[in-house]
């Protein structure tokens, strides 16, 4: 029987609509959130501890309690409650006063009488009598140099998955000088060994992609250890320990003493930070007034429905060709794509993409040459939606050798063709933009030139310019790239690998084309992420790995309605230009999701 919602039939949905905006709270306070939002994630991170005080320096003080929870069901609009904790207070030490670092303060957020909370670091050890060694929390403080494996405990109180580590154990020598890093929530501090160790790392929130929680490292009256990756402070290298990040939850450094002088303070616990995600989520079938709710999802408002397109620039570079061997031809670059930015030639239509996810892959550069006669492999393609640039030519090798693999592979620019002797020439040179984009997506490989003995193998091709053709004095340049501003600064990609000769040899082309290499040395990679081509080899004495081509690289930008994010987070950079407009950058394969 129809439901009393206009003749729908269909499974009655909880939708929300808070179009993916992610917030950050750094006091305690309410987070406000849009009136279509029913849905949210959250990332909880509690206050670092201070470090120690010791007698012969003090351990690192243990990260904030680092926890993620997803799809918390709100009242529509809802304000959240937020209690954001406080580092741990640095310990002060007059004369010799030693002590352990106060623990950090727990953060929460509280949604129907539920508390979402992580708890407070660990202090780190100060050789206190009452309670020797680090001190236990979301992530444990490390043991100061006098006390011998006390090591704090992380993930206290347990949660699932844990929220923290422990902290790192110091040597059985009572008087080593050196105190052992806090716990971080990506891993344990460092126990030592002959030294201060560092913080435990941190971890990223998968919400905006910036890594929280590190520990604090130990202290030492020699080299002290480092802060976590997180804001974890460094430990004091016969000095105070550095303070923990603020909203980081990292943990502050451990005390170095002075040798002969008073003790010296503690660094403070970094304070903590809760970040939330309003959910959209609208599967299945609605009724009508969820439709309602779609056309004033916004703030005041705000119309959500229709959903309109954006207009995304882009740069989308394959990875570069492997070089050659043996007077290796250059590697060619990856296929250059882009709009929006570079030269006006070569720039295509922006992409029209609406809300949602779109899969990313970034091309690895081919391998060089892994001996004579083989020739360096094709760069990997690179895409996003409707655009895909294709992987870099790799450069011909020589003798013993047939004619096809002493020609450069075609690609998105043409490897070079080598420049060997054996067997006549010239040795042409790969076919760039292979397969044919519009504008060209790159450039052919130069021709590699045996006259007698007189060898010059051809440079790769560049994303504007072909390879140089090898001459009877050197191998040919790498053809140059582009200079694009996607991300701000004039950065050149996409350049053509040298060619390899028998005398002087090919440089790379702007833009991360690698230098071939002389004599019995290796040639040169391309540069990672630029999509640069291999630098030729030689001599056929030192083919491999070390000619191999550049990775490629994504990067979409935005008007600043637009918000980007990505997972994995180690695969993605998110930034706002000086001007708004959103960018994000992506060096390994991901996921892009636009809202």
């Amino acid at each position: 029987m129809a439901r009393t919602n206009g003749g729908i039939i269909g499974v009655v949905n909880k939708s929300s609509f808070g179009k993916n905006t992610v917030s950050s709270q750094t006091s305690d306070g309410n987070i406000c959130t849009q009136a279509g939002t029913t849905l949210i994630d959250a990332t909880v991170v509690a206050g670092g501890a201070a470090g120690g005080v010791n007698g012969n320096s003090g351990g690192g003080g243990g990260a904030g309690g680092f926890r993620n929870f997803s799809s918390i069901l709100i009242s529509a609009g809802a304000a959240v409650p937020a209690v954001v904790g406080g580092g741990g207070a640095a310990i002060p030490a007059p004369g010799c006063q030693t002590g352990n670092g106060n623990n950090g303060s727990l953060s929460k957020i509280t949604v129907a009488c539920v508390a979402y909370q992580s708890a407070g670091g660990g202090g780190g050890g100060g050789q206190e009598a009452s309670a020797p060694g680090g001190q236990d929390g979301g992530s444990g403080g490390g043991a100061g140099s006098n006390d011998h494996n006390s090591a704090g405990c992380g993930n206290t109180p347990p949660t699932t998955p844990p929220q923290g580590n422990p902290g790192g154990n110091t040597s059985a020598n009572p008087n080593s000088g050196y105190g052992a890093g806090g716990g971080g929530a990506g891993a344990a501090g460092a126990n030592t060994s002959g030294s201060a160790t560092a913080g435990g790392a941190g971890s990223p929130s998968p919400l905006n992609c910036t890594t929280y929680a590190g520990g604090g490292g130990g202290g030492s009256t020699g080299s002290a250890g480092s802060g976590g990756s997180g804001g974890g402070g460094n430990g004091g290298s016969q000095a105070a320990g550095s303070a923990g990040t603020a909203n980081t939850g990292g943990g502050g450094g451990g005390n170095g003493r002075t040798p002969g002088t008073r003790n010296n303070p503690s660094g403070q616990g970094g304070s903590g930070i809760v970040i939330v995600k309003e959910l959209n989520k609208a599967s299945g079938v609605w009724n009508l007034r969820s439709h309602m709710a779609a056309l004033t999802a916004g703030k005041c408002g705000a119309s959500t429905w229709p959903i309109n397109a954006f207009s995304i620039n882009y740069l989308v570079l394959a990875g570069g060709g492997g070089g050659g061997s043996g007077r290796g031809g250059g590697g060619g670059a990856g296929g250059y794509r882009a709009s929006g930015f570079g030269p006006s030639p070569l720039q295509g239509s922006a992409l029209e993409l609406y809300a949602g996810s779109y899969s990313i892959t970034v091309g690895g550069g081919g391998a060089g040459a892994s001996g004579q006669p083989v020739r360096g492999t094709t760069g990997n393609n690179s895409v996003i939606s409707t655009i895909t640039s294709a992987g870099g030519g790799g450069g011909g090798s020589g003798p013993p050798a047939s004619q096809p693999n002493m020609s450069g592979r075609d690609g998105g620019s043409g490897g070079g063709g080598a420049g060997s002797a054996d067997i006549g020439g010239p040795h042409p040179g790969g076919s760039g933009n292979t397969p044919p984009t519009d504008p060209p997506q790159g450039q052919d490989g130069g021709t590699g030139v045996s006259t007698g003995t007189v060898e010059g193998a051809g440079g790769g091709g560049g994303a504007t310019a072909a390879g140089a053709t090898g001459t009877g004095s050197s191998g040919g340049n790498g053809g140059a790239g582009a200079p694009n501003t996607i991300l701000g600064p004039d950065t050149s990609y996409a350049g053509g690998g040298g060619g390899g000769g028998q005398g002087p040899t090919g440089s790379g082309g702007a833009g991360g084309g690698g230098d071939a290499g002389p004599g019995p040395e290796g040639a040169n990679a391309g540069t990672a992420n630029t999509g640069g081509g291999g630098g030729g080899e030689s001599t056929g004495c030192n083919p491999g790995p070390q000619n191999a081509g550049g990775s490629g690289i994504v990067v979409v930008r935005g008007p600043s309605a637009v918000t980007f994010a990505g997972t994995p987070c180690a695969a993605t950079t998110l930034s706002t230009h000086p001007g708004g407009d959103k960018i994000a950058k992506f060096t390994a394969n991901a996921t892009l999701t636009i809202s």
